[in-house]
């Protein structure tokens, strides 16, 4: 297909040296101030990469209330804003898209994440103005259940349009099988590139309790009701009546915050669980606060590469996640246990119970950072420009 290039393995640093820097547009849904795990993944990327000096970088997202500023930077990335409607609806319908893909003169466009019409929109303008352009899926879950289940047909209505695509990018191993299978696409047109993290060290925390200290348990995750915190928050009351003195704390910020408060609540849990997010930029204290975790749980329902478990095993903790999807994949290869994210309150507070006395902790391993993710996708970009 034309267009198309050859994947490279995650890092690689490609051949072909870059003879001017790269004029790349990353196009997103949402973007800081907006929080979530595609925002911390293209604020990461595209940092790196502009400070490099290899590639002139703008990220092209979409405001929805109207309050931001339309020209911004992050770092030495620039920011564009258009216009999205509707305003009560997270379809984020952009027609200031088309423009500035049409008339920025790009060697590449960079697709994050395809559940909104931000997706057709840049992919379409693109294919129109005859600019090169991959994709990074991160099909990660969402709260609206209709949002689920239209997921299918939303992939073969976007079909044509990601099968143009230079390259499709997974993060994490299982998505080229099921994407490749979804979209009849072959697997040889998708490349690996991981999520990174960039946590600070951290002072190493004991892999076992001292007698009598108040074990804490984590949840993690952005406050959606996909990510399964309201499922720990319910298995609490039986983890307490074994360990008393047990602690929660919801790690994350989001719409489904005051549900939580309120489940919290009605359980008469108040004294037993903070709910609380660390600022984005506040590295440092994430690391402390990890650190010092007795068991850290992901039950959400579908993550693709989950950032905050790679953290907590960066750190050396001990992990219980949901079975299935990227969360799965770190069990399988042995960093986690695993438990299915819709067991009884019982169940999961065994599951609980189990890793705060006899805790799997994790062999130490090399994760990706957001430098060699940044690398490996200006190599990318640099293979992409080649074959235009």
């Amino acid at each position: 297909m034309a267009g198309a290039v050859a994947p490279a393995a995650a890092g690689e640093a490609g051949s072909t040296p870059a003879q001017q820097p790269l004029r790349v547009l990353i196009v997103t849904p949402r973007y800081l101030p907006e929080i979530g795990g595609v925002e911390n993944h293209v604020h990461a990327v595209a940092t790196r990469m502009a400070a490099s000096g290899e590639a002139s970088v703008t990220v092209l997202t979409t405001d929805l209330e109207g309050g931001l500023a339309s020209r911004d930077h992050d770092g030495e990335a620039e920011v564009l804003r258009v216009r999205a409607y509707p305003r009560s609806r997270d379809w984020r319908f952009a027609p200031g898209i088309g423009p500035v893909i049409r008339g920025g003169g790009w060697d590449v466009v960079h697709l994050q994440s395809y559940h909104t019409f931000v997706a057709p929109q840049a992919m379409a303008a693109a294919a129109r103005a005859g600019v090169p352009y991959v994709v990074t899926f991160h099909g990660g879950g969402h709260s609206d259940w209709l949002r689920h289940r239209v997921r299918g047909l939303q992939r073969a209505l976007l079909r044509p349009l990601l099968a143009r695509a230079a390259a499709l990018i997974a993060t994490a191993r299982f998505e080229i099988d099921e994407y490749a299978t979804a979209l009849r696409i072959p697997t040889a047109r998708f490349v690996l590139i991981p999520n990174g993290f960039d946590l600070p060290p951290a002072p190493a925390a004991g892999t076992e309790r001292s007698p009598g200290g108040r074990p804490l348990i984590a949840s993690l995750g952005r406050l959606e009701r996909y990510k399964g915190h309201q499922r720990v928050i319910a298995a609490l009351p039986a983890v307490l009546e074994a360990e008393p003195a047990a602690r929660l704390w919801v790690a994350g910020s989001g719409p489904y915050e005051s549900a939580l408060r309120k489940q919290v609540s009605e359980l008469g849990l108040d004294d037993a669980v903070e709910i609380s997010s660390v600022p984005l930029g506040e590295r440092a204290e994430m690391a402390r606060r990890l650190s010092e975790v007795d068991v850290a749980v992901a039950l959400s329902e579908f993550e693709t590469h989950p950032m905050a478990a790679l953290e907590v095993l960066s750190l050396h903790r001990p992990l219980l996640v949901a079975t299935g999807s990227g969360l799965g994949e770190l069990a399988d290869r042995g960093y986690a246990r695993a438990i299915d994210p819709q067991a009884p309150p019982p169940a999961i507070a065994a599951a609980i119970l189990r890793e705060l006395r006899d805790p799997l902790v994790p062999a130490r391993a090399e994760f990706p950072t957001w430098d060699d993710c940044a690398a490996a996708l200006l190599a990318l970009y640099r293979r992409v420009r080649s074959a235009a």
